[in-house]
């Protein structure tokens, strides 16, 4: 019986070395390196992905990531929430991959952190309007399809722009011809607002569209009129096809004398 319990209590781990094992694993965790990517540490982790074809960005990146590197890829998507666990990452480069959405709040949790985010060489033409909320980052958008309005001046109204690569972030597309090809940035500080083109553009659309409801009304209201016009001459003149009363009178009166 002692013996048993003995066997027993030094096959049973201690609780110490539960702990120990519990610790390990969360740092093994923390530190886990994606297998098609390559990492080093160098005071937080640097996470070289570079050309390695990947079309999605690995999952359980290491939450002590300080460098992710992901460029030329075919990347086409970055989804909400994608980095929200590495609160200690300082650069990513997403360039030379197809992006061509990121989604509202795709760099939550990393805004006040990351100091350089490159999304140069990429299939971009639009972004969500708070993309870079509260992002500190300076950014590179060059050589991006871009269409120039509204929606692409306000993304960039707060934005920190890379000063190397600013003027290579030009309008490919333009709600105005006249910009196609010029640098947005040269566009806008020359005084061109894209927003008051763009209220103008809705006043003028529903000026057609109230034009357009008010010449059916007007139409229905004229062919409605002439209907009626139509159907009271044709009831007028069936009333005047038939006998008169004073006619039918003389034919009974008639009728009668002869009887």
């Amino acid at each position: 019986m002692g013996a048993s319990h003995r066997l027993r209590s030094s096959i049973t781990p201690s609780p110490s070395f539960v702990g120990t094992l519990w610790l390990l694993s969360v740092v093994m965790t923390a530190h886990a390196c994606p297998k098609i990517c390559h990492c080093t540490d160098r005071n937080g982790v640097v996470v070289q992905c570079t050309s390695r074809n990947l079309e999605n960005i690995p999952a359980n990146l290491p939450k002590d990531t300080v460098v992710l590197l992901l460029s030329s890829n075919r990347i086409r998507n970055i989804p909400k929430e994608t980095f929200t666990d590495l609160h200690r990452l300082r650069e990513l480069d997403l360039s030379h991959n197809v992006i061509e959405s990121v989604e509202d709040g795709a760099f939550q949790g990393i805004s006040e952190s990351l100091r350089t985010l490159d999304l140069s060489n990429n299939h971009l033409s639009s972004l969500p309007k708070d993309t870079f909320a509260k992002l500190h980052a300076r950014v590179r958008l060059s050589h991006n399809p871009w269409h120039c309005e509204c929606s692409l001046q306000e993304v960039l109204r707060e934005l920190r722009l890379d000063p190397e690569t600013v003027n290579e972030v030009s309008c490919s597309t333009s709600v105005q011809e006249e910009y196609v090809g010029q640098p947005v940035i040269q566009v806008l500080d020359s005084g061109i607002n894209f927003c008051n083109f763009h209220h103008k553009t809705t006043d003028v659309a529903m000026f057609v569209a109230m034009f357009c409801w008010f010449s059916m009304v007007t139409a229905y209201i004229i062919y409605y009129i002439k209907h009626n016009q139509e159907d009271s001459r044709r009831h007028m003149e069936y009333l005047k096809s038939l006998p008169s009363t004073s006619r039918i009178s003389k034919d009974y009166d008639t009728a009668s004398s002869v009887f």
